[in-house]
């Protein structure tokens, strides 16, 4: 008997519940998204994971929770026992050894500084806090202030020894940071345990710093919206971000004015002064830890060298919004959805 002559043959009811039993079969075989906001390395991340059911998706969250974690007890600058800050206890002192994770991170992280001419610094941590964004600053600090801040500011005086996998500071009242790639690394890095456990499509948010694989269960890239930053709480556009990273630096959330005038809380290694030119630096490629340093790099550096230099980074694209508002992008760009 043919499936169409048999159905014919069934009451109108028996096929509606057949109907609905398909259907629900159908949607208890689609995978579930379960989301978890916690605050770790000092701000929010926003875990995103799409899993075969709840069960899995938590226990996978968990585990993305435990490994940010772990992160963070290596290369936090302001947990005393991390082993980033032994090596900032022993600055002017001793090499210290450290794993071989945190060295190469240490190491990518200068190798950036060079590249920058030293816009981007891991060594700024050790700027003196003398511009603050809470509202409270009316003036600005003396110059004979600003250029004794970054005293202890100098990616060029940080030695990385290979052979013995150690970290040396050379001069007394140096550290190092990683307040613009840590997060970008912690979502890189969970982001491959949870394809190597084989969660196949998630998102982790470290602040901004996103990672993201996969498509969400009903077949369609994520999609990532990028602030207006001239209207905080509004969008300037969506992308459909098939499989990547994406990271934004900007000034509108955290400036001071003095005199009519706007500083950012992004300051300039070089100068110690606040930068200026940019509003938002938004990166996109496939590595967060990169999108971030490349976005903070461009900021200080400001639009003509920003460019120059975002343009010699392969596989990554831009957008650029400048203070007056123009807006610039890289020619391999995604396309953008406008929001109205």
């Amino acid at each position: 008997m043919s499936y169409r002559l048999f159905l014919s043959k069934l009451p109108s009811i028996f096929i509606t519940l057949l109907f609905v039993l398909c259907t629900a079969l159908q949607i208890s075989a689609q995978d579930v998204v379960r989301k978890r906001t916690t605050m770790l390395m000092g701000g929010r991340f926003d875990i995103t994971i799409v899993a075969a059911d709840s069960l899995q998706a938590e226990r996978n969250i968990a585990i993305v929770i435990e490994e940010i974690d772990r992160i963070e007890h290596l290369i936090s600058d302001w947990k005393p026992t991390s082993q980033i800050s032994l090596v900032n206890q022993n600055a002017g002192i001793k090499p210290v050894k450290v794993d071989q994770e945190v060295f190469e991170l240490t190491k990518r992280g200068l190798q950036l500084s060079k590249e920058t001419a030293g816009a981007f610094d891991i060594s700024f941590a050790a700027l003196d806090k003398i511009w603050k964004f809470d509202g409270s600053m009316t003036e600005m600090p003396s110059e004979e202030r600003i250029k004794r801040s970054i005293r202890n500011v100098g990616y060029e005086k940080i030695i990385l020894d290979s052979a013995n996998g150690t970290i040396f500071l050379k001069q007394a009242g140096m550290k190092i940071g990683f307040g613009a790639l840590g997060e970008g690394y912690a979502t890189n890095r969970c982001q491959e345990l949870m394809i190597a456990r084989g969660i196949k499509s998630g998102i982790i948010n470290g602040s901004g710093d996103m990672s993201t694989w996969g498509k969400q269960p009903n077949g369609e890239h994520w999609n990532i919206g990028i602030t207006n930053p001239f209207k905080p709480n509004d969008l300037y556009g969506v992308i459909a971000l098939k499989e990547g990273a994406v990271t934004t630096s900007g000034s509108y959330e955290k400036f001071a004015i003095i005199d009519g005038k706007r500083y950012s809380h992004i300051i300039n290694p070089v100068t110690a002064y606040p930068a200026s030119g940019l509003c938002s630096v938004t990166v996109f490629g496939p590595n967060a830890e990169f999108c971030n340093g490349f976005s903070t790099s461009a900021m200080v550096l400001g639009k003509d060298k920003a460019i120059d230099f975002l343009n010699r980074q392969s596989g990554y694209s831009y957008l650029i919004i400048t203070d007056s508002g123009k807006i610039i992008k890289s020619k391999n760009l995604m396309k953008i959805k406008k929001v109205k």
